[in-house]
């Protein structure tokens, strides 16, 4: 199989793996029991978090441990609302293709009675940062947009509209959880108040994540119980995961402008052979857009076929986020950037890692190539666009 769907997870690392190890055989105590083994636990929790605050740039008691992405951004959202409401203000700004761990988190604030403002994108799936300082008002208590889209991998102006924020005194959060990783962060340099990530997107293992609030802002529980992260998250820290994220963490940074260098490479052959493919666009900005992500539309084309068709013939792919794969409905994300339903019914996007290899690519665009012509040939709908009876879109 042809593994072309890293943005929903990553094949974790040898070193990622074996980091783990000691921390299940050996240093598997509770990091808060008082005796030797708990305190060498503790320890390495100590360590783990310093070592990822390295990374992004910050302080270590800034760190709080997480199940992943989705309870960060829950929280990190949660705790700026309800920070917020305690000055009187109870407006939040977003963007209309965030992830869905964002935006339903929204949806829960906006029936408490904040007002929501969620701007358009861009047909290139960027946002402007003088958006951002037009739709701050007064009464604004958090900006949260995505660092990169996690379907068609388009990377945002953060560190501009951090500044934004902070000239405007209104608190600024990120998802991460694409970017982390895959692109240098420092989040003091790029004004960034908090920011979530989770480490199965970049090579470490799943149900761990991080959350970074800056120093002062006090978070809202979620999880009720024991005083594990500061009181701030209860429930026992998993400590082999915490470690085996922190080794994936910097083994990704590390291997950021090599990796970087040989995923653009193989991305943009892999958008020019499938451009090639007729009625056929590419979403999202050409050049600002992670160098691991390719998301495209085929005119005529159902995407789950698509998505079928191509697995019996050895690709891994996905239609766009794994988050809403049972859904029947298009992305969110396609039509935020102007996608008709029809068009968006038939997205493709291929994420890829530094263990895809050009020949991998070669086959990829060959199969699509093939398995789009087949859908079309029984499609009566794409019979009518060819005979003129409804009108090519792309």
């Amino acid at each position: 199989m042809i593994y072309l769907d890293n943005a929903a997870t990553t094949k974790m690392s040898t070193s990622a793996i074996e980091a783990m190890i000691p921390y299940m055989e050996q240093t598997y105590g509770n990091p808060s029991s008082l005796h030797r083994i708990g305190q060498e636990a503790n320890e390495a929790l100590t360590n783990a978090r310093e070592r990822i605050a390295r990374l992004l740039g910050c302080e270590a008691r800034e760190i709080t441990f997480t199940s992943g992405g989705s309870e960060a951004d829950n929280q990190a959202i949660v705790s700026a609302a309800y920070l917020g409401t305690k000055k009187g203000k109870k407006h939040i700004i977003s963007t209309a293709f965030e992830h869905h761990a964002v935006l339903h988190t929204l949806n829960k604030l906006e029936k408490e009675g904040f007002e929501i403002t969620l701007l358009d994108v861009h047909e290139n799936g960027l946002i402007l940062p003088e958006q951002v300082a037009d739709a701050i008002r007064e009464d604004t208590a958090l900006v949260t947009i995505m660092y990169a889209n996690n379907e068609i991998g388009t990377i945002q102006p953060i560190a501009e509209i951090g500044q934004i924020c902070h000239e405007k005194g209104v608190l600024f959060h990120t998802d991460a959880v694409q970017a982390a990783g895959h692109i240098e962060i420092d989040v003091k340099e790029q004004n960034i108040d908090m920011l979530s990530l989770s480490a199965h997107k970049f090579h470490g293992p799943k149900g761990v994540g991080v959350l970074y609030a800056k120093k002062g802002i006090l978070l809202t529980n979620l999880i009720e119980g024991g005083a594990q992260e500061r009181g701030k998250r209860a429930g026992t820290e998993n400590i082999p995961a915490i470690m085996s994220m922190a080794d994936a963490l910097e083994e990704a940074c590390a291997q950021i402008p090599a990796h970087t260098k040989k995923l653009t490479a193989l991305r943009d052959k892999l958008i020019d052979g499938l451009l090639k493919i007729p009625h056929a666009v590419l979403n999202g900005d050409a050049t600002h857009r992670l160098p691991n992500n390719v998301n495209l539309c085929f005119e005529g084309i159902e995407g789950e076929s698509l998505l079928l068709l191509l697995d019996h013939k050895g690709i891994c792919a996905s239609s766009g986020s794994a988050c809403t794969s049972g859904s029947l409905d298009p992305s969110h994300v396609l039509l935020a950037i102007g996608r008709p339903h029809e068009i968006a019914h038939g997205s493709l996007r291929l994420s890829l890692s530094a263990y895809n290899t050009e020949e991998e690519i070669d086959k990829a665009i060959a199969a699509v190539t093939e398995v789009v012509a087949y859908l079309r040939s029984i499609s009566p709908v794409w019979r009518d666009l060819e005979n003129g009876k409804l009108e090519h879109v792309i």
